[in-house]
């Protein structure tokens, strides 16, 4: 039997990683069917992936239900905007139309806390949005990803060697999104005796395996890539000037703001090993430093 797998965001951190692993060996080691698997995201990015590229545009009806055409399983990922719960009610609306088996929806660590943050209530929604649709589903809710290091600061770590965030002295399980996909694959490609996938239903918070202060990722950095890396502690006023002039709107920015205060509040520091889905221990943050060491030289 074979399962079409759509991954919408397939050129972004997350999923970019979902279509490597869902394509290679270790993605498909435990499947129990042949797996096609279709990409929605930028076609020069995803050309030589050996993907089926489809265009999807939450603003244009029309591209979701094409692209959603003889689509089984959906990994769900919406744009982190301020009408994200509105796109995820259109995408699931249309998952539900052209007969979508399974959804999984990568959410953020907390969604079903209360009362909860902006981006924290805004995923909660989304994830009702799937539960009412009668679509069965996973959620996947993970912490801080590593790899933020490399989007947002690794221009401030080769240019000034140090990073400028508002998290005093707190620690947060950061986690880098190779495990993130990890349990996302799992999820997509496993299926138990009877068919369905042991995941359904489950929602996953996904953290690393150690709580770090900020200063012990500066000081890990700088080990792990022979350069010395400080850590500023920053203002929320000069946080949210500093995102203003990297591009984000005023919506994205209060969000981060509030994550930021959680995270000096000692919220982000759980720690909930993605051991009990992969089978494996999480990425740790010297491992993620020695990888991506380029991106910060």
């Amino acid at each position: 039997m074979t399962q079409t797998i759509l991954v919408t965001g397939a050129t972004g951190t997350v999923g970019s990683e979902v279509v490597k692993q869902l394509l290679s060996d270790k993605g498909q080691r435990e499947r129990h069917e042949d797996i096609i698997v279709k990409a929605a995201g930028k076609e020069s990015a995803l050309r030589n992936l050996g993907v089926q590229v489809v265009q999807l545009d939450y603003n244009k009806p029309g591209t979701l239900s094409a692209a959603l055409r003889d689509v089984d399983k959906l990994f769900l990922l919406t744009p982190f905007q301020s009408n994200m719960v509105d796109l995820t009610s259109s995408l699931v609306n249309e998952a539900k139309n052209a007969g979508v088996k399974y959804i999984v929806k990568l959410s953020v660590l907390g969604a079903d806390a209360e009362p909860g943050i902006t981006i924290r209530r805004f995923h909660r929604q989304a994830e009702k949005i799937i539960e009412e649709s009668g679509i069965p589903f996973t959620f996947l809710r993970p912490t801080f990803f590593m790899q933020n290091f490399v989007k947002f600061y690794s221009h401030f770590i080769k240019a000034k060697g140090a990073f400028y965030v508002p998290a005093g002295d707190a620690r947060a399980s950061l986690v880098d999104v190779r495990d993130i996909a990890a349990v996302a694959v799992q999820a997509l490609s496993g299926s138990s005796k009877n068919g369905e996938s042991k995941h359904i239903g489950k929602a996953y918070n996904i953290t690393g395996g150690e709580a770090l202060s900020y200063r012990q990722v500066a000081e890990t950095l700088s080990k792990e890539i022979g350069k010395k890396v400080n850590y500023v502690n920053v203002s929320d006023e000069d946080a949210r000037k500093g995102m203003k002039d990297m591009g984000a709107d005023d919506w994205q920015i209060t969000c981060m703001i509030e994550i930021f205060g959680i995270t000096r509040a000692g919220y982000l520091s759980e720690i909930s090993s993605v051991e009990q889905v992969t089978g494996n221990k999480p990425l740790t943050f010297s491992q993620f430093a020695r990888d991506y060491a380029g991106a910060f030289k």
